[in-house]
């Protein structure tokens, strides 16, 4: 196993086929890769605001990296092993963004401070939750990379943290990965259309499951399976996400549709991760006690 560096010099800003990879990786390898804030470092303190901003150097993604032997139809497994942010970040708001766009009135900066598992915000205290934003591969739907979907990409899920594993599926050869948007801490929903938006690197590993592309980003993290959708509303977002749990339970376990719909509702959890982006992004949770990741990956491979 070899280490690749991958320096936050080499940024996209669409999810692509086009855009040329700038690292070739085997399965594998271990990646150390350097991240630009969602801001393009544009914001330097509180007197900027993201209306005075270049807007096509937001969210940028670091990569596109190139994985020998992912080809269309297979997963892309990537292994988080570290999370390291930088000690000082930033939370905007803007009007017309975020949950309530009519009651924001102004363009407003506020700075957020990491000390160790901890994140200072006018002097409140609160956990750490280190985790990526923007985290996908080229698809032909050519997506920014501020946009979710299937392929992935601003996904802004708390849980694609340390000790995930993220399971995305491979359109393109070579699959090119790419990933940035890093948060010192977020709630689900990142209500405001920020979090603690920091600049950092991640340490990941990468492999291939070779036919078993999802039809939906999974992640795996801390005894549970959680099914990531996309939608332009988040009522559609939530609907997919439980049709395809549903449909992963009936084939993965090999039940009838309406028992799996039961068993859905006793043990399936249904939350939101982000209610800002373009389309906004819904979760259900299933214990990993209750089916296997291939068994998952083998049902939700016949969705696509």
């Amino acid at each position: 196993m070899s280490t690749v560096i991958v320096p936050d010099t080499q940024v996209f800003y669409v999810f692509s086929p086009d855009v040329k990879p700038v690292v070739r990786v085997k399965r594998g390898d271990r990646l150390i890769v350097y991240t630009k804030d969602a801001l393009g470092g544009q914001i330097t303190s509180e007197e900027n605001v993201v209306t005075s901003m270049d807007f096509s150097k937001v969210n940028p993604a670091t990569g596109p990296i190139y994985v020998e032997d992912a080809q269309p139809g297979d997963a892309l497994l990537v292994r988080v092993v570290s999370v390291e942010v930088a000690g000082r970040g930033f939370v905007v708001t803007a009007p017309g963004a975020g949950a309530l766009p009519r009651l924001v009135r102004e363009a407003r900066t506020r700075t957020c401070y990491v000390y160790g598992d901890s994140v200072e915000f006018l002097g409140f205290k609160l956990p750490a939750r280190k985790m990526i934003g923007v985290i996908g591969v080229a698809t032909s739907e050519k997506a920014p990379t501020g946009v979710p979907g299937r392929h992935g990409g601003n996904l802004d899920t708390r849980f694609i943290t340390e000790g995930s594993l993220v399971i995305l599926p491979v359109e393109h050869p070579g699959a090119l990965l790419g990933l940035g948007d890093l948060h010192a801490v977020m709630g689900d929903g990142e209500v405001c259309v920020a979090a603690c938006e920091v600049p950092g690197k991640v340490t990941i590993e990468l492999d291939v499951a070779k036919n078993l592309a999802p039809a939906w980003p999974v992640v795996q993290h801390n005894g549970s399976f959680y099914i990531l959708v996309s939608h332009d509303k988040i009522e559609g977002a939530i609907e997919e996400a439980v049709n395809v749990s549903v449909e992963a339970l009936s084939r993965g376990l090999k039940l009838n549709w309406h028992d799996a719909y039961m068993l859905a509702s006793l043990a399936v959890d249904v939350g939101i991760s982000q209610l800002v982006d373009p389309r906004k992004t819904a979760w259900t949770r299933i214990p990993t006690s209750l089916i296997s990741l291939e068994n998952l990956l083998n049902a939700l491979s016949e969705l696509r």
